[in-house]
Protein backbone atom coordinates (compact mmCIF):
# COMPACT_ATOMS: atom_id res chain seq x y z
CA UNK A 1 0.00 0.00 0.00
CA UNK A 2 2.75 2.47 0.97
CA UNK A 3 4.82 1.93 -2.16
CA UNK A 4 2.21 0.95 -4.71
CA UNK A 5 0.93 3.65 -7.03
CA UNK A 6 -1.85 1.37 -8.26
CA UNK A 7 -3.93 1.57 -5.07
CA UNK A 8 -6.80 4.04 -5.60
CA UNK A 9 -6.93 6.86 -3.08
CA UNK A 10 -3.44 6.09 -1.78
CA UNK A 11 -2.21 9.69 -1.84
CA UNK A 12 -5.35 10.99 -0.15
CA UNK A 13 -5.11 8.30 2.54
CA UNK A 14 -1.46 9.09 3.22
CA UNK A 15 -2.21 12.82 3.34
CA UNK A 16 -5.01 12.33 5.86
CA UNK A 17 -2.85 9.99 7.91
CA UNK A 18 0.15 12.29 8.22
CA UNK A 19 -1.67 15.64 8.44
CA UNK A 20 -2.06 15.58 12.26
CA UNK A 21 1.70 15.24 12.69
CA UNK A 22 2.49 18.47 10.81
CA UNK A 23 -0.02 20.55 12.77
CA UNK A 24 1.20 22.47 15.79
CA UNK A 25 -0.13 21.37 19.19
CA UNK A 26 -1.77 24.78 19.59
CA UNK A 27 -3.73 24.47 16.36
CA UNK A 28 -4.65 20.87 17.16
CA UNK A 29 -5.77 21.83 20.65
CA UNK A 30 -7.90 24.69 19.34
CA UNK A 31 -9.36 22.50 16.60
CA UNK A 32 -10.40 19.76 19.01
CA UNK A 33 -11.61 22.21 21.64
CA UNK A 34 -14.04 23.56 19.05
CA UNK A 35 -14.93 20.05 17.91
CA UNK A 36 -15.72 19.02 21.51
CA UNK A 37 -17.52 22.23 22.43
CA UNK A 38 -20.80 21.37 24.20
CA UNK A 39 -22.76 24.04 22.32
CA UNK A 40 -21.24 24.37 18.85
CA UNK A 41 -19.09 21.25 18.63
CA UNK A 42 -19.51 18.75 15.82
CA UNK A 43 -19.00 15.80 18.17
CA UNK A 44 -21.96 16.83 20.32
CA UNK A 45 -24.06 17.24 17.18
CA UNK A 46 -23.65 13.53 16.52
CA UNK A 47 -24.16 12.78 20.22
CA UNK A 48 -27.56 14.46 19.98
CA UNK A 49 -28.38 12.59 16.78
CA UNK A 50 -28.21 9.28 18.64
CA UNK A 51 -30.55 10.61 21.32
CA UNK A 52 -28.05 11.42 24.06
CA UNK A 53 -27.55 14.64 25.97
CA UNK A 54 -24.68 16.96 25.09
CA UNK A 55 -21.40 16.23 26.85
CA UNK A 56 -18.80 18.77 27.89
CA UNK A 57 -15.76 16.59 27.32
CA UNK A 58 -13.18 19.13 28.47
CA UNK A 59 -14.76 19.91 31.84
CA UNK A 60 -16.14 16.48 32.75
CA UNK A 61 -13.99 14.95 35.49
CA UNK A 62 -14.31 11.49 33.96
CA UNK A 63 -13.93 12.33 30.27
CA UNK A 64 -11.40 15.18 30.27
CA UNK A 65 -8.27 13.04 30.47
CA UNK A 66 -9.49 10.43 27.94
CA UNK A 67 -10.35 13.30 25.58
CA UNK A 68 -6.83 14.72 25.85
CA UNK A 69 -5.37 11.24 25.44
CA UNK A 70 -7.37 10.61 22.27
CA UNK A 71 -6.31 13.94 20.75
CA UNK A 72 -2.66 13.35 21.63
CA UNK A 73 -2.85 9.88 20.10
CA UNK A 74 -4.48 11.35 16.99
CA UNK A 75 -1.55 13.75 16.67
CA UNK A 76 1.23 11.22 17.12
CA UNK A 77 -0.05 7.99 15.57
CA UNK A 78 1.41 9.15 12.21
CA UNK A 79 4.84 9.48 13.82
CA UNK A 80 4.67 5.96 15.22
CA UNK A 81 3.40 4.76 11.84
CA UNK A 82 6.50 6.24 10.20
CA UNK A 83 8.75 4.59 12.78
CA UNK A 84 6.99 1.28 12.21
CA UNK A 85 7.44 1.63 8.46
CA UNK A 86 11.12 2.38 9.01
CA UNK A 87 11.37 -0.73 11.17
CA UNK A 88 9.71 -2.82 8.47
CA UNK A 89 12.05 -1.35 5.88
CA UNK A 90 15.07 -2.33 7.96
CA UNK A 91 14.27 -6.05 7.73
CA UNK A 92 16.80 -7.70 5.38
CA UNK A 93 15.16 -9.11 2.27
CA UNK A 94 17.35 -12.20 2.50
CA UNK A 95 15.86 -13.08 5.88
CA UNK A 96 12.32 -12.59 4.60
CA UNK A 97 13.04 -14.75 1.57
CA UNK A 98 14.59 -17.43 3.79
CA UNK A 99 11.51 -17.37 6.02
CA UNK A 100 9.32 -17.75 2.96
CA UNK A 101 11.41 -20.68 1.74
CA UNK A 102 11.07 -22.29 5.17
CA UNK A 103 7.30 -21.86 4.79
CA UNK A 104 6.93 -19.87 8.01
CA UNK A 105 3.51 -18.48 8.79
CA UNK A 106 2.91 -14.73 9.02
CA UNK A 107 3.02 -14.78 12.82
CA UNK A 108 6.23 -16.82 12.83
CA UNK A 109 7.83 -14.34 10.44
CA UNK A 110 6.59 -11.47 12.59
CA UNK A 111 7.97 -12.93 15.83
CA UNK A 112 11.22 -14.45 14.58
CA UNK A 113 12.22 -12.14 11.71
CA UNK A 114 10.44 -8.79 11.55
CA UNK A 115 10.32 -7.79 15.24
CA UNK A 116 13.94 -8.77 16.03
CA UNK A 117 15.19 -6.79 13.01
CA UNK A 118 13.12 -3.66 13.61
CA UNK A 119 12.61 -3.60 17.36
CA UNK A 120 15.25 -0.94 18.06
CA UNK A 121 13.63 1.52 15.67
CA UNK A 122 10.25 0.92 17.30
CA UNK A 123 11.82 1.30 20.75
CA UNK A 124 13.37 4.57 19.59
CA UNK A 125 9.93 5.82 18.58
CA UNK A 126 8.51 4.85 21.97
CA UNK A 127 11.44 6.56 23.70
CA UNK A 128 10.94 9.79 21.77
CA UNK A 129 7.21 9.77 22.53
CA UNK A 130 7.88 9.11 26.21
CA UNK A 131 10.25 12.07 26.41
CA UNK A 132 7.76 14.21 24.50
CA UNK A 133 5.01 13.38 27.01
CA UNK A 134 7.10 14.97 29.76
CA UNK A 135 7.01 18.32 27.96
CA UNK A 136 3.44 18.22 26.64
CA UNK A 137 1.75 21.38 27.81
CA UNK A 138 0.33 23.54 25.02
CA UNK A 139 -2.21 20.95 23.87
CA UNK A 140 -3.47 20.25 27.39
CA UNK A 141 -3.42 23.88 28.46
CA UNK A 142 -5.47 24.97 25.47
CA UNK A 143 -7.99 22.14 25.71
CA UNK A 144 -8.61 21.87 29.45
CA UNK A 145 -6.25 24.32 31.18
CA UNK A 146 -5.14 21.36 33.28
CA UNK A 147 -8.63 20.88 34.67
CA UNK A 148 -11.14 20.06 35.81
CA UNK A 149 -9.27 20.34 39.08
CA UNK A 150 -6.02 18.55 38.39
CA UNK A 151 -7.43 15.71 36.26
CA UNK A 152 -5.36 16.69 33.21
CA UNK A 153 -2.52 18.43 34.99
CA UNK A 154 0.47 16.83 33.32
CA UNK A 155 4.00 17.44 34.55
CA UNK A 156 4.64 20.35 32.19
CA UNK A 157 1.37 22.02 33.20
CA UNK A 158 2.23 21.55 36.87
CA UNK A 159 5.65 23.08 36.24
CA UNK A 160 4.07 26.10 34.59
CA UNK A 161 1.64 26.63 37.46
CA UNK A 162 4.35 26.22 40.07
CA UNK A 163 6.72 28.63 38.34
CA UNK A 164 4.45 31.34 36.97
CA UNK A 165 1.30 31.20 39.09
CA UNK A 166 2.52 30.08 42.50
CA UNK A 167 5.98 31.62 41.90
CA UNK A 168 7.58 28.59 43.54
CA UNK A 169 10.65 28.88 41.35
CA UNK A 170 12.91 26.68 43.46
CA UNK A 171 10.61 23.66 43.49
CA UNK A 172 9.66 24.03 39.83
CA UNK A 173 13.33 24.34 38.80
CA UNK A 174 14.23 21.23 40.78
CA UNK A 175 11.38 19.32 39.16
CA UNK A 176 12.48 20.48 35.70
CA UNK A 177 16.04 19.30 36.34
CA UNK A 178 14.69 15.96 37.57
CA UNK A 179 12.74 15.54 34.34
CA UNK A 180 15.89 16.35 32.39
CA UNK A 181 17.79 13.62 34.22
CA UNK A 182 14.97 11.14 33.56
CA UNK A 183 15.11 11.93 29.84
CA UNK A 184 18.91 11.59 29.84
CA UNK A 185 18.68 8.27 31.71
CA UNK A 186 16.15 6.83 29.26
CA UNK A 187 18.24 7.94 26.29
CA UNK A 188 21.42 6.54 27.85
CA UNK A 189 19.79 3.16 28.43
CA UNK A 190 18.65 3.03 24.81
CA UNK A 191 22.08 3.99 23.48
CA UNK A 192 23.77 1.46 25.78
CA UNK A 193 21.53 -1.38 24.57
CA UNK A 194 22.00 -0.30 20.95
CA UNK A 195 25.77 -0.17 21.36
CA UNK A 196 25.74 -3.59 23.05
CA UNK A 197 23.81 -5.02 20.12
CA UNK A 198 26.27 -3.51 17.64
CA UNK A 199 29.19 -5.07 19.49
CA UNK A 200 27.54 -8.49 19.48
CA UNK A 201 26.84 -8.25 15.77
CA UNK A 202 30.45 -7.24 15.14
CA UNK A 203 31.71 -10.20 17.17
CA UNK A 204 29.43 -12.63 15.34
CA UNK A 205 30.35 -11.25 11.91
Amino acid sequence: FWKSNKVPGRRLALTLLFTPMILTPLSSGLFWRLMLDPVFGVINYFVELVGLEKIDFTTDATLAFPAVLVVDSWMWIPFMALMTLAALGSVPKAELEAAQVDNLSFWQRLVHVIIPAGKFIIILGILLRTIDVFKTMDLVYLMTNGGPGDRTELIAVALYRLAFKSFNLGYSSALAVLLLFIAIALTSIYLFVLNLRSRREAENA
